[in-house]
């Protein structure tokens, strides 16, 4: 485990303060620096979203408001979070993943094209 932290790369809408209750902004506060410090979270906190994309995984926080997810991967140079929702069952939950796939693929793509233009 390494003694730098990679930055957080949030993808999606900006968002100035998480939904979730104090306690549960202090967990989650405390399990991304985990991730940041290349920490490799399990079951409770984390478990792998390959429906979403490859080395995906879903932080699971829960709160007085409910249960919480946030979708993430952890890269070499950076924790990229692709989305924080509500648990939900069913279609919101189906369009969440779908997003978080779509944001995924973006950054995948614009990644690579960052690299290819350091190249050249």
């Amino acid at each position: 485990m390494s003694t730098a932290r990679k930055p957080l790369v949030w993808l999606g809408e900006e968002i100035e303060s998480p939904p979730l209750a104090s306690e549960g902004k202090v967990e989650a506060f405390l399990l991304l620096e985990r991730l940041q410090k290349g920490e490799k979270l399990k079951l409770p906190h984390s478990r792998p979203l390959p429906k979403v994309g490859k080395g995906f995984h879903e932080l699971r926080v829960r709160d007085e408001r409910g249960n919480w997810r946030i979708v993430y991967r952890a890269d070499s140079d950076a924790v990229v979070i692709l989305d924080v929702f509500k648990k939900t069952s069913g279609a919101e939950q189906k369009k969440s993943f779908e997003r978080c796939e779509q944001r995924a693929k973006r950054y995948d793509r614009e990644q690579k094209a960052r690299k290819g233009d350091k190249k050249g």
